[in-house]
């Protein structure tokens, strides 16, 4: 073969070329001269033809359109990615976990799932990202660039899912919906924390104490806690707190500020969360559902408790006796019985009750109000535990059985009484002669033998 007709070789590597415009090229790929630039950015090319391609971006010029949809594209790979949409065809799998990927640079991301490897780098704070994505999103921290804008209310995100969050706040459209209860959102992620409150999942975990959270932000807020960070302080009362929102709900109990109120009964609250609790007294909505028994209540709180009943958890102490309680209310409810306090006062008597339910039965002595019915006789009651004994004297159940001889009782009263059979025990004391009694019936009779007294003539 004549010199004149041998295909050209490159220099660099033992390679030939077919045509002389490939022998060209070729040099330049192996010394990564890049002569052909862009006149707008300044971004070089090696090839003419990626000059060509990249000027479609400035131009806003988009040659491949999908037959299906009609979106365009700037690059025939993108068009070709794009129909796998489509089609559903996902060519690209993972070695190592067998996912599949409808584009080879997603996979080429997903990859970076199981290395670690975090190639893209900010040149301001040196933080790493494993996509470029990612490190755009995180340099407009630095800069403050908000390119996405509102055309309803001209408000600005850093973010363009930030920017479609915020339009369903114009719109109202809530396009995630709760299964169970039906109740809808905003963001996917607020959907996920609802669910955990029909399944009670508490995934995030106190590493200091034994307390669990259904989501992050509850657990960062209850770690400061802990810290003894709590810089917000209340100029009134000098409570502190780690959250600039828990003092300012806090403050509307010193002023009274009641901003949320109810559209149906006009019930005002300073939270809006008290407003939700109490709008489930209308609806009769009841969304916490126990696990163990299907019950359902209208706060998790409640359910929280309830749930203790199946576990036997109970653990509120007291620090007077080995009493152990599954809430804290019943907890200082107790306490009261050790430290003699009884806050609740008879503002037509005087008299004082350890609980405020003594204090609202007392009440109907002075008002005559007998609340409970009986639904067999006319007879009512100011007790709802006296209509159930009532209730007995219909039904003839019995349901307290003494261990010792078997007899059975309808009141828990009667019981105790007769154990004093067994036991001789006798608490009943006559202050007159000091003769005792198991039950204080016998001793108001023997007392009237010193009194002379005689009721029942006539």
């Amino acid at each position: 073969m004549s010199t004149e007709n041998k295909p050209p070789s490159c220099e660099y590597y033992e390679h030939t070329f077919s045509n002389m415009n490939r022998y060209k090229t070729k040099p330049k790929l192996q010394t990564k001269e890049k002569p052909f630039s862009c006149e707008i950015c300044g971004s070089a090319f090696t090839l003419n033809g990626n000059l060509k391609i990249h000027m479609r971006i400035h131009k806003g010029e988009k040659p491949y359109s999908c037959k299906i949809c009609g979106t365009a594209f700037t690059l025939n790979g993108n068009l070709k990615a794009h129909m796998r949409t489509h089609t559903g065809e996902k060519p690209f799998s993972c070695k190592i976990c067998d996912s599949v990927f409808a584009s080879k640079s997603t996979l080429k991301n997903h990859i970076r799932v199981h290395t670690g490897e975090k190639p893209y780098c900010c040149q301001i704070c040196g933080s790493m990202f494993s996509f470029k994505g990612n490190l755009q999103k995180h340099l407009r921290t630095h800069t403050g660039e908000k390119p996405y804008t509102c055309k309803i209310c001209e408000s600005s995100f850093s973010e363009s899912s930030s920017l479609k969050t915020h339009t369903r706040t114009h719109t109202g459209e809530k396009q995630f919906s709760c299964t169970i209860c039906g109740k809808a959102f905003t963001q996917k992620h607020h959907l996920k924390n609802h669910i955990r409150s029909h399944t009670g999942e508490k995934p995030y975990s106190c590493k200091i104490c034994t307390s669990s959270f259904a989501t992050n932000l509850s657990l960062k807020n209850h770690v400061l806690i802990h810290l003894g960070h709590q810089p917000y302080a209340c100029n009134i009362c000098s409570a502190r707190f780690p959250l600039k929102s828990r003092l300012d709900t806090h403050m509307r109990i010193h002023e009274g500020e009641k901003a949320y109120s109810c559209q149906v009964c006009g019930a005002a609250f300073s939270q809006n969360a008290s407003l939700q609790k109490h709008m489930r007294v209308h609806t009769g909505e009841k969304p916490y559902s126990c696990k163990f028994c299907g019950n359902s209540f209208s706060e998790s709180s409640t359910l929280k408790c309830h749930i203790r009943i199946h576990t036997g958890e109970k653990p509120y102490s007291c620090k007077f006796c080995k009493s152990a309680f599954p809430r804290n209310s019943a907890l200082q409810c107790h306490l009261r019985t050790h430290t003699g306090e009884k806050p609740y006062h008879c503002l037509v008597c005087g008299l004082s009750f350890a609980l405020r339910c003594g204090l609202n039965n007392h009440m109907r002595t002075h008002t005559g109000e007998k609340p409970y019915s009986c639904k067999i006789c006319p007879s009512s009651f100011s007790l709802n535990s006296v209509l159930k004994s009532h209730m007995r004297t219909h039904t003839g159940e019995r349901p307290y059985c003494c261990k010792i001889c078997g007899s059975s009782f309808s009141q828990n009263s009667q019981l105790k009484s007769h154990m004093r059979i067994h036991t001789g025990e006798k608490p009943y004391v006559c202050n007159v002669c000091g003769s005792a009694f198991s039950r204080k019936f016998t001793l108001i009779k023997h007392v009237r033998r010193h009194t002379g007294e005689k009721p029942f003539l006539l």
